[in-house]
């Protein structure tokens, strides 16, 4: 494709120039559409795949075995967890019904539907309070709001494992912050006891020959990556940059975007966050005090 990029849309290439000639080859180059970078020494066969991460919203309805799934979950449980409390669970859903019902609770989303299985992950500690009552022991930490970050945290690293695992063998995800849109709704659909609560979904399955997902570019290490001291200022000059590359990546999709005007958009107001404004409402309803 040879669409000319023009300065000042803040692509921050000077004209003329195309896609063409700034298009990214390798997958670090794709990750910061930067075709300046070079692979260091240290890269290998786990690297490459780290950064060749991709969303994929788009399946073949082929079915994903139980081997698979059970390969996963294990790729799952390696992850690092907090005092080793293990303090989280994942619900695999594959009944079609099911899937529509929580579809339409997450925003109508159809690759939850077109994919052969979608995973929720869950903070739990009904597990751990069983356990207490069980015994007759005492849990009242287990009513702070640590415990309830490490319940998210926990999940969230077991979850990123299991993305890893799937990626390895081929298949495609994409996570599903939306399952948070109706806590109650989600948690009565799974049978989720009180003290346990759906952090998220990741769906899992087959890619389509025409998903075309593509290695979608993130801000420069120098955003993100401070030395010694957090320094904000300095970030205003790489997030332009970044705008710029993001802008065009997009233009090679035949898009046009503004990655600031849609993350401020994003946070614009409560409503924007599609029901998660009572995310705190929900956590107490279902079984976490947030002390």
């Amino acid at each position: 494709m040879r669409r000319t990029l023009e300065w000042g849309r803040g692509v921050g290439f000077p004209v003329p120039v195309t896609i063409a000639d700034i298009a990214p080859r390798t997958a670090l180059q794709q990750r910061y559409w930067d075709p300046a970078l070079t692979e260091p020494a240290q890269w290998n066969p786990v690297l490459e795949a780290l950064h060749s991460h991709r969303s994929v919203r788009r399946y073949l309805p082929d079915p994903l075995t139980d081997e698979t799934l059970d390969v996963l979950v294990s790729a799952a449980q390696s992850a690092a967890t907090s005092s080793n409390l293990q303090a989280w669970s994942v619900v695999a859903v594959r009944d079609p019904d099911r899937k529509a019902r929580l579809a339409a609770l997450a925003g109508d989303q159809a690759h939850i539907v077109e994919a052969p299985v979608l995973l929720v992950w869950l903070a739990d500690f009904a597990r751990v309070r069983q356990l207490a009552g069980d015994r007759g022991a005492p849990i009242e930490g287990a009513d702070f709001l640590e415990s309830s970050y490490l319940g998210f945290i926990d999940a969230a690293l077991a979850a990123q494992n299991a993305v890893t695992a799937a990626e390895s063998l081929g298949l495609g995800t994409v996570f599903i912050g939306a399952i948070r849109n109706k806590p109650e709704e989600v948690a009565a659909e799974l049978g989720l006891p009180p003290h346990v609560f759906a952090v998220f979904g990741l769906v899992v399955g087959h890619p389509h020959p025409d998903a075309d997902a593509q290695i979608k570019p993130r801000l420069p290490r120098a955003a993100v990556l401070h030395h010694e001291k957090y320094d904000l200022p300095a970030q205003r000059d790489h997030v332009g940059a970044y705008e710029g590359r993001i802008a065009a990546f997009y233009s090679a999709q035949q898009l046009e975007h503004s990655w600031i005007e849609r993350v401020l958009d994003r946070l614009a107001s409560a409503a924007r966050l599609n029901g998660r404004d009572r995310l705190k409402e929900s956590l107490i309803r279902l079984g976490f005090p947030l002390r």
